[in-house]
């Protein structure tokens, strides 16, 4: 994908000219941003997946004032009528589980990788919706089928309704309204309140970006940080407390400052690493959700390794990479040379031909196929 390439999917816009103008600044919208666009999910498939117990969904029933919210898997004939108005299925992560929405995000790959998260796939009858809200990641909602109708506004106040299991606005003021059919996208950056409600049925596909908050992201590297100095306990360069000028202390239950200070230099010493929390961080990005899991390649063809025509990596694996290291599915390794060029090639491409595999050392090589044997790429 190239930066100043003008992109009918950004309504004429390059990737360059839209992160600069629209990216966490303003709405976009943009009319047949995918021309003749058809679900790529047949609607009876699609809400089937709400059995999976891999699949994360939810279904959203307004009666007036009322809004009822269950939590999948649940039950296919458990779902209202089709002729029921007002009712909603959200299908979330769906290009985990389907080649051609998978395809299609990778459409957006003008946002790094480590920031793409999913794609959502909103089911609705005539009037179904999820209220008013506004989402602190970016957005770009895609309409499939059907048509939907869209408020949007920028709000001076978040305070939510009470009672509700759902994040809706107390106050929504819209400023816009956009009526959406197939084709058409709505650009959103964070915060922007929207409203978006079926005209008949229709389905929306959400193309969702990850914007971990800082203490997220901050318990995710300190829960590897205690792993890692966990797994170097008892080695020769631990260094133990040791108060040999303690003096005597009885019935004190305060904490010697001395231990404090020790403490504190024990966090910061493991902080100062910068490539150890590089590491901590392509591990957190790149690990798996929790409800996935990969298909392992039967036993019996295990000792038959050999290169196929291409590696193509599997549409659940997340790989990314920094200037020394190979980050895949919340594993590092660290990567340099001509190894470390081809494996970067693959995280970009997702795929490396047979005569690229075949130039990996031996090392990159058998990592690979460790790989392989974990169901990450076939």
């Amino acid at each position: 994908m190239q930066k100043n390439k003008a992109l009918t999917l950004l309504g004429g816009l390059s990737p360059e000219q839209f992160m600069k103008r629209h990216w966490q600044k303003k709405p976009l919208l943009i009319r047949q941003a995918v021309p003749d666009m058809q679900p790529l999910i047949p609607r009876a498939e699609l809400l089937d997946m709400v059995e999976h117990e891999e699949v994360e969904s939810r279904q959203i029933v307004r009666k007036g004032a009322q809004w009822t919210l269950k939590k999948g898997p649940m039950a296919r004939k458990s779902l209202p009528s089709l002729k029921t108005p007002d009712w909603t299925v959200l299908i979330q992560g769906v290009d985990l589980h389907n080649d051609a929405v998978h395809d299609l995000l990778q459409q957006f790959r003008f946002v790094p990788d480590a920031r793409l998260d999913d794609l959502m796939i909103s089911f609705a009858t005539d009037g179904g919706g999820v209220g008013p809200h506004f989402d602190s990641y970016d957005v770009f909602l895609l309409q499939a089928h059907g048509q939907r109708k869209w408020q949007i506004g920028r709000q001076k106040k978040y305070e939510l309704q009470a009672g509700v299991p759902l994040k809706i606005l107390k106050d929504f003021k819209p400023e816009a309204e956009f009526v959406l059919n197939p084709g058409d996208m709505l650009y959103l950056p964070p915060g922007c309140a929207h409203d978006g409600v079926a005209v008949g049925e229709c389905m929306t596909y959400s193309v969702g970006f990850r914007s971990p908050r800082s203490a997220e992201l901050a318990s995710d590297i300190l829960m590897g940080l205690s792993e890692e100095l966990a797994e170097d306990m008892g080695g020769a360069s631990e260094v133990m407390y040791q108060d040999p000028r303690q003096a005597a202390a009885i019935q004190d239950a305060a904490i010697p400052l001395a231990l404090q200070q020790f403490a504190a230099n024990a966090v910061a010493k493991a902080l100062k690493d910068p490539q150890l929390l590089n590491c901590l961080l392509g591990e957190s990005l790149t690990a798996p959700k929790p409800n996935v899991w990969f298909d392992a390649p039967d036993q019996d063809d295990l000792p038959s390794f050999k290169w196929p025509k291409d590696v193509k990596l599997d549409r659940r694996t997340k790989m990314l990479f920094d200037a020394k290291h190979i980050f895949i599915n919340g594993e590092s390794f660290r990567a340099s040379g001509q190894d470390a060029k081809l494996l970067r090639q693959l995280a970009n491409d997702k795929f490396l031909s047979l005569v690229h595999a075949a130039k990996l050392s031996e090392d990159a090589a058998a990592l690979m196929q460790a790989w392989w044997e974990e169901g990450w790429w076939f």
